[in-house]
């Protein structure tokens, strides 16, 4: 068969073609690219992007693109109905995850990661979607069938996030298909579609001539491209082709302003300014000129996060320029105030743009964005090598929406040092961009208030036209700073002992002030170092008696400065270095992580030992922090999901403080010196452990360590056994919570504790082989079979930090009247698993994709750093993990039986249910 092997993708453009893509246009017009990748190993990513979405429907089709992806997943010509869902899970990809889509106003993309895949996986998957592009099953009875599910699905959106975004649409893209094409569709639409209304849009629009076959993966391009050719040759249209709908332009008549009251969130100001869309070519000089627009972008933006974060009338205003859909082209500023101050935040972030529009930006502010700008392109030509290959078709299909093209990241940054060296960021052309993108066809504006004000709409109006000259202030002049203004280390530290364990490539430190150290080295990773601090107890060392102030520790700790030094210094400090300050806690331990390079984590570790020795306690970010805490309690109350997000923890841990969300007392309650007391001396005493993973040299990482937490003076060791949460009661009515959403939203959840520790690590990896076969059979009764919940889960948890508070959790969203059948078939999957042993098939179809998703992952050094944590001083999560694959290959049909009877039992399980507050009372 003649295939034109040109290279369609880059026809008008003079950017230097990828060498690693092949490419090819089948006589039918279906067009495909293809590239070897080995990242990770054996994988073979498939992508199918349909140009079409939801701005192709007609009003009495609106939800269909998305509908028809549903439907194709479904069944088709080549496979029985849910049939491929179990083909992929046993050639061991994972639904949801590694077999998925998902439908754009201008796009559906259908998604496979293949992993270990084979010459004949490979072309029965390609087989597959063929099908399901152009022979899916579209009759009533399979319309009838996936009906529920689609409404479930759009029944489950969050509801005050949808509304504003549907507000947002309307307002910015009025007069335009985009205001009211959302791809979930309505529900009058959805509710009279048939099979033959169905057909006639599948018809229309999957044509060959409006697909590509995105594939990247560890396999000859050759043998791909033969493949793709061989199942999708044969696919010939369905009637006339038909031109795709005039999406419009911004109509400067439409009105300006849009007011909304939900309650769900806090206040916000959004606005736009539209430009009309328009295809470029893409050309060296176009994205020359458009990272100059870039940068006067993000120069706008750092200046906006300055004024928030020292404090004033917003918490939070950002800036973005994007392609909308094809429909617009805009600049778009979204804006959270502190509390109801919405008046006074538009009018100061308006302030800060006028300035930035007036007044052109110092060389050195230019040079402070270039300086990240070009870390971010270097990083991924050193990255390059261990690019996936997922991503690397995500990539070709989004560039395909966009009507752009891809290039290798040594010709990106080629670029973008060639517009340095042409002298194209210069105060006066980053001023011009400045101006041009503040300028447009159509502004538009939107608030929303949280509850009702007068004269809003007439407030919004004003605030827009108000004179904001002298309300930008006076632009900081940010001092250079390096790390010799970090607080000075003592002498680098001795090392006291030093362990190989060569079977898993590790290497163990102990510095004579205790620290200890863990280091992996993977040149494999190129260009990627992790580095994680775990200190202290965590969650084990906060107090278990009464509520405490560690809920502000992740938005507020990292930001509080170093020494002397506050944020925007170490933003200067860092300023084109991949250096970061991560937090979170865990069971046992506080932790400070990054990614970072090998030119840089040395750099590392100085800062954030710095941060551990010197704290700063800028009193600004705790400030920042508990604003933000109290804008966020309007949405939690909005939704099942939101009140699951605030309650779950702290319930299934039997109120223990450590776990529960704080009042709005406890959050108004958060001062400076509060907040100080409780972490300054969580910050200096407890253990240290040091990991360093990735592409380092050993003896290197141990000087680096040395030099910084090694130099530390010792600490003081109050490290003790971590107090597990309690698991709830047996309870024979759920625990009842209310929300203030759309009356026919629910959520149900059953629970069953199970334990923790290192002792029985093969427990746990166990549970999440039944947890895995417990969510996959929930699915099919829950979703498939009576479209009762779109994505229930199950999930196992076991904190090896601790003795016990593990547990396993069902969750489904549902409509109220389905909260007791969520109950009774989660019962009855439960007790079928402890009475009857799984069948080979399902247990294969569990097992076998687990087992690539560690394969995978086990390539990374992120994944070795998340197995050992904490290994340096309890060696038995090390010894552990030479188990970690036999331990899941060895699952069988009796040991799920076993650990079901043992855990899943009906006098032990906890249930909840979030229902509307209306349905409450009638429970």
């Amino acid at each position: 068969m003649p295939v034109d092997t040109s290279a369609w993708l880059y026809k008008g453009s003079d950017i230097e073609p990828d060498a690693a893509w092949s490419f090819g246009t089948l006589p039918n017009g279906l067009r495909y690219a293809v590239r070897r990748n080995g990242v990770p190993p054996g994988q073979v990513s498939v992508r199918v992007a349909m140009d079409v979405g939801s701005l192709y429907e007609n009003e009495a089709e609106r939800g269909y693109a998305h509908f028809i992806e549903h439907l194709s997943f479904r069944s088709s010509a080549y496979v029985a109905d849910g049939e491929a869902k179990r083909v992929w899970q046993r050639l061991g990809a994972t639904f949801g995850s590694d077999s998925n889509a998902s439908t754009t106003p201008t796009q559906t993309l259908y998604k496979l990661d293949l992993p270990s895949a084979t010459e004949a996986g490979l072309d029965e998957s390609l087989h597959i979607l063929s099908g399901m592009m152009a022979a899916p099953i579209l009759n009533d009875k399979a319309v009838d069938a996936e009906r529920s599910i689609v409404l479930a699905e759009r029944r489950e959106q969050p509801g005050p996030q949808v509304r504003f975004q549907d507000a947002l649409r309307e307002t910015f893209f009025a007069g335009q298909l985009l205001a009211d094409r959302s791809p979930i569709g309505t529900e009058k639409a959805l509710t009279t579609a048939t099979g033959a209304s169905m057909k006639a849009f599948h018809d229309r629009w999957y044509r060959p001539s409006r697909a590509v076959v995105i594939v990247s993966g560890d396999m000859d391009p050759a043998l791909l491209a033969r493949l793709v050719v061989k199942n999708f040759a044969g696919w010939k249209p369905n009637g006339p082709d038909v031109p795709a709908p005039d999406f419009g332009k911004p109509d400067p008549t439409k009105p300006p302003t849009a007011t909304l009251v939900e309650p769900g969130l806090p206040s916000i100001v959004a606005t736009a300014v539209l430009r009309p869309w328009q295809f470029n070519a893409d050309t060296i000089l176009f994205n020359q000129k458009r990272m100059v627009d870039t940068v006067a972008a993000r120069l706008v933006g750092r200046r906006l996060e300055q004024r928030a974060r020292a404090g004033g009338s917003f918490l939070q205003a950002s800036v973005s320029l994007d392609d909308e859909s094809r429909s617009a082209n805009g600049t778009f500023t979204t804006i959270i105030p502190v509390g109801d101050q919405w008046e006074a935040a538009l009018k100061d972030v308006r302030a800060v743009v006028a300035d930035a529009v007036a007044t052109a930006p110092t060389q050195g502010e230019i040079d402070r964005e270039l300086a990240d700008y070009d870390t971010i392109l270097r990083t991924t030509v050193e990255t390059s090598r261990v690019e996936a290959g997922g991503k690397q078709a995500d990539d070709m299909a989004g560039a395909l929406d966009i009507r752009e093209t891809v290039t290798s990241p040594a010709t990106s940054y080629a670029i973008f040092k060639d517009a340095r060296a042409k002298g194209m960021f210069t105060p006066a052309t980053v001023l011009a961009s400045t101006k041009r993108i503040f300028q447009g066809d159509a502004t538009r504006a939107l608030v929303n208030t949280p509850t009702p004000e007068a004269g809003v709409a007439e407030k919004l109006a004003a605030a827009l036209k108000a004179d904001v000259s002298g309300l930008a202030g006076t632009r900081r002049v940010q001092s250079d700073v390096t790390f010799a203004d970090l607080p000075a280390p003592g002498a680098p530290g001795k090392v006291t002992v030093r362990q190989s364990m060569p079977e898993i490539g590790l290497e163990r430190v102990t510095f004579a002030n205790g620290v200890r150290l863990l280091v992996f080295s993977n040149p494999a990773e190129t260009g990627r170092v992790y580095v994680r601090v775990r200190f202290g107890g965590g969650y084990g060392e906060l107090p278990v008696d009464k509520a405490s102030p560690a809920w502000a520790g992740d938005s507020a700790l990292m930001e509080s400065g170093v020494g002397k030094l506050d944020q925007d210094d170490l933003e200067q400090l860092t300023a084109g270095r991949r250096i970061g300050l991560d937090f979170g806690i865990d069971d046992d331990a506080f932790l400070l992580g990054a990614m970072t390079s090998p030119a840089d984590y040395q750099d590392q570790l100085k800062l954030m030992a710095a941060k551990l020795a010197h704290p700063g306690w800028d009193p600004a970010p705790i400030a920042r922090a508990r604003a933000a805490a109290q804008a966020a309690q309007a949405g939690y109350d909005a939704s099942p999901s939101g009140v699951l997000g605030r309650d779950l923890d702290g319930l299934l841990r039997s109120g223990d403080p450590r776990w529960t969300s704080p009042t709005p007392a406890q959050i108004a309650g958060l001062t400076p010196k509060n907040f100080k007391k409780l972490w300054q001396p969580l910050l200096a005493s407890g253990p240290i452990e040091v990991m360093v993973f990735g592409d380092v040299k050993t003896d290197e990482a141990v000087q680096a360590v040395a030099a910084s937490f090694g130099a530390m003076k010792p600490r003081r060791d109050d490290s003790h056994q971590p107090r597990p949460p309690a698991f709830p009661a047996h309870n024979t009515t759920p625990v009842i919570r209310t929300h203030d959403g759309a009356d026919n939203q629910a959520a149900a959840v059953i629970a069953w504790p199970t334990g923790g520790g290192i002792a029985e690590i093969r427990t746990s990896r166990q549970l999440d082989v039944l947890a895995q076969i417990f969510s996959d059979r929930l699915f099919e009764r829950l979703r498939q079979g009576t479209g009762a919940s779109y994505s229930p889960s199950v999930s196992s948890d076991w904190p090896v930090g601790m003795t016990g508070g593990g547990r396993m959790v069902a969750i489904g969203q549902v409509a109220p009247e389905n909260v007791d059948l969520f109950f009774r078939l989660s019962r009855e999957i439960a007790a079928d698993l402890a009475k009857n042993p799984v069948s080979a098939d399902e247990l294969e179809r569990i097992l076998k994709p687990m087992q690539q998703q560690l394969l995978r992952a086990s390539t990374s050094s992120q994944f070795w750093l998340n197995q050992m944590g904490g290994g340096s001083y309890d060696p038995r999560r090390l010894t552990a993990i030479r188990s970690l694959g036999t331990d899941l290959v060895g699952t069988t049909p009796a040991d799920i039986q076993a650990l079901a009877a043992r855990y899943l039992r009906p006098d032990t399980d906890w249930t909840m249910a979030v229902v509307p507050k209306a349905k409450a009372a009638a429970r």
